[in-house]
C-alpha cells in the first residue's frame, strides 16, 4: 500500500545550514571585463554622434552621464552578486543559489536529469571558465546554468552528476 507520511515543517532542513560553494574568484572579474568591453562600445557610438552636424551638445553631455552612471553600476554590480552565488552536492540533488535583491534557490534531483553539458567562451577559457548546464526530461533549454565554475570543477561536477544519475536510472 501507498504510505505518504506528513512530515512537520520544523522538521524540514535550512537551507542556509549548508556549505555552499563559491563559485571561481575570477568571475567577478570576468563579468567586470565584459560589461567593460560593451561599456567601450557605447562609448564609441556616443563619441560618433560628434560628427553629425549642428547637433546641440547636451543630449552627448546627458548621454555620457548615463553612460558613466549605469558603467559605475554594472562594474560595481558583480562584486556584490558573485558572493551570493553557490552550489551545493548533495546525496540525491543539486541546489544553486543566486541573487542580491530576488533571492531563489533551485534544486535539481539528480533521477530527473537527463544531460549534463559544460560549455565554455573565449573569455572564459581566458580565466579557466566554465559553465556547466543541467537538462531535465521535458525542458528545451537548461533548467539549471551554473557559470563561473572553474573548469577542473565543472568537469569534475559533470562526471560525478552523470555518474549519479546512472545510479539513480539503475535502482529505478
Amino acid at each position: 500500500m501507498f504510505d505518504n507520511p506528513e512530515i512537520a515543517i520544523d522538521d524540514l532542513p535550512d537551507a542556509e545550514d549548508l556549505d555552499w560553494q563559491a563559485l571561481h574568484p575570477l568571475y567577478a572579474r570576468l563579468i567586470r571585463l565584459q560589461a567593460a568591453l560593451g561599456l567601450a562600445v557605447i562609448a564609441i557610438a556616443i563619441s560618433a554622434l560628434n560628427v553629425i552636424p549642428n547637433l546641440p551638445l547636451l543630449p552627448i553631455l546627458v548621454a555620457y552621464l548615463l553612460l558613466v552612471g549605469v558603467g559605475a553600476l554594472v562594474l560595481v554590480w558583480p562584486s556584490l552578486s558573485v558572493p551570493r552565488r553557490g552550489y551545493v552536492l548533495r546525496d540525491k540533488d543539486i541546489l544553486f543559489r543566486k541573487g542580491v535583491l530576488w533571492q531563489s534557490v533551485t534544486a535539481i534531483p539528480f533521477n530527473r536529469i537527463q544531460h549534463v553539458e559544460t560549455s565554455s567562451t573565449p573569455f572564459d577559457r581566458r580565466y579557466a571558465l566554465a559553465t556547466l548546464q543541467l537538462f531535465t526530461a521535458g525542458g528545451s533549454s537548461g533548467d539549471l546554468k551554473i557559470d563561473g565554475l572553474g573548469q577542473d570543477v565543472a568537469e569534475d561536477l559533470r562526471v560525478f552528476i552523470l555518474g549519479r544519475t546512472e545510479t539513480s536510472i539503475e535502482r529505478a
